[in-house]
């Protein structure tokens, strides 16, 4: 009878163990984003230690008034100034936290501005993610179309 009890209670905390990572599996996609008169699709994908990334997949308008590709040119790190403007990583490290039911701990870049700001994301009722970066407490919020 122990035994039996066991695996019941080992077979539930396997299901809602399950159905916690599904949950979190949600912001997975390719969504439509505009920011500053910029409109770009960005991929939320998940990395193997079990968090998600963010990148920039596709930009409207990837070419400046004398057809010169955009790069990253305002990014603090150097290095990656000449990153294409539809390859720039914009969230890392973002995991999910099941209690609030959203997506925190990480940074969110801005290459509008070129800077960094606390990042979290969550679902709206109609289904749209909010994006938010918040520096000091002071924040902004954009919201993202999931297209697939």
């Amino acid at each position: 009878m122990r035994k039996v009890f066991l695996s019941a209670v080992f077979g539930m905390c396997m299901i809602f163990h399950a159905a916690g990572q599904n949950d979190a599996d949600r912001i997975v996609g390719v969504y439509f984003a505009e920011y500053e008169g910029e409109e770009s699709k960005v991929s939320i994908f998940k990395d193997d230690d079990g968090t998600y990334t963010a990148q920039v997949i596709w930009v409207k308008e990837k070419y400046d008034e004398n057809g010169n590709l955009k790069t990253d040119d305002k990014n603090p790190d150097k290095s990656k100034r000449n990153t294409p403007c539809d390859e720039i990583v914009l969230i890392e490290k973002m995991s999910y936290n099941s209690r609030k039911d959203c997506w925190t701990d990480a940074k969110i870049y801005d290459p509008a501005r070129g800077i960094k700001a606390n990042a979290e994301c969550s679902f709206t009722e109609d289904g749209r993610l909010k994006v938010r970066g918040s520096v000091m407490g002071i924040g902004m919020s954009v919201y993202w179309d999931k297209l697939e």
